[in-house]
């Protein structure tokens, strides 16, 4: 009776995110999957750090935009836990209790409110991904060239860091390389290389990294249909991602993490 009533209950629960993010989600109810806890963690952002909810499931992890806190968000990006790999950072002024989520498609820094809270999301997320793991039957590899950059933030940086001479203006614009997150020019990072854990096109890479794929493409034999010329979007794709829902940064008001600690499988 106890695991039919903690069924129902995760599956409103899923239900009910899924109706927040509306029509610009993607369906999240699929048979035995649970929602094990959720909250709001500010993610540092290219522009500037924003408030984001999470919601952690026992195989994906979801984020998104706020637009009204519990009722609507958009901008939704799913990461499946099995790629995902934490990392604990330093406190940096206002922004403590923090951790790199780093996985092929994207890897970003999200600040808790509190160490407890930083800890329960750490605890969750990795009992996560130990018993997803261990449900499969494979094991986690360590971080890898696969893995993609913790992209630095536009305002810590005045010029580009590739060449170290360009400096940034409203008409000379921040770019950041794919391959190893750095803020760089346009002349920098006018190559691109095809990074299939990211994207389906070939992604803006600096002339370092360029350089490293091709030497190493050479080696293999493998072929990329990297090159020079238009972005093909992707900048334009994450600064939407990017400007979606609230303003209010590292101000806004926090959910505590709340876990659903009556979910099955939990």
């Amino acid at each position: 009776m106890d695991r039919l009533v903690n069924s129902e209950a995760n599956a409103r629960r899923i239900a009910c995110v899924e109706q927040c993010f509306g029509s610009s989600g993607q369906p999240l109810a699929i048979p035995g999957r649970v929602l094990v806890g959720e909250g709001v963690l500010t993610k540092i952002c290219r522009k500037k750090p924003k408030p984001r909810q999470f919601f952690l499931f026992d195989d994906i992890l979801v984020y998104g935009s706020i637009l009204v806190n519990k009722k609507k968000y958009n901008s939704q990006r799913i990461l499946p836990l099995e790629d995902i790999k934490l990392e604990s950072v330093e406190d940096d002024g206002n922004l403590r209790n923090g951790w790199k989520i780093i996985s092929p498609s994207k890897s970003f820094v999200v600040y808790a409110a509190t160490a407890v809270e930083k800890q329960q999301w750490i605890s969750h997320i990795k009992k996560c991904i130990n018993n997803l793991l261990l449900k499969r039957g494979i094991s986690q590899p360590p971080s890898t060239e696969n893995d993609s950059p913790v992209w630095v933030p536009d305002a810590s940086v005045d010029k580009c860091m590739h060449c170290r001479a360009s400096t940034f203006t409203v008409l000379n614009r921040r770019h950041h390389c794919r391959k190893c997150g750095m803020v760089v020019c346009s002349a920098c990072s006018e190559r691109r290389w095809l990074l299939p854990q990211q994207s389906s096109k070939p992604l803006r890479v600096c002339l370092t990294c360029y350089e490293k794929l091709s030497s190493a493409k050479n080696m293999s034999g493998i072929t990329n249909t990297g090159g020079s010329g238009d972005s093909s979007g992707e900048d334009s794709s994450e600064e939407e991602e990017e400007a979606g829902g609230d303003s209010k940064a590292v101000n806004a008001q926090h959910d505590n993490f709340q876990s659903y600690s009556t979910s099955p499988m939990v």
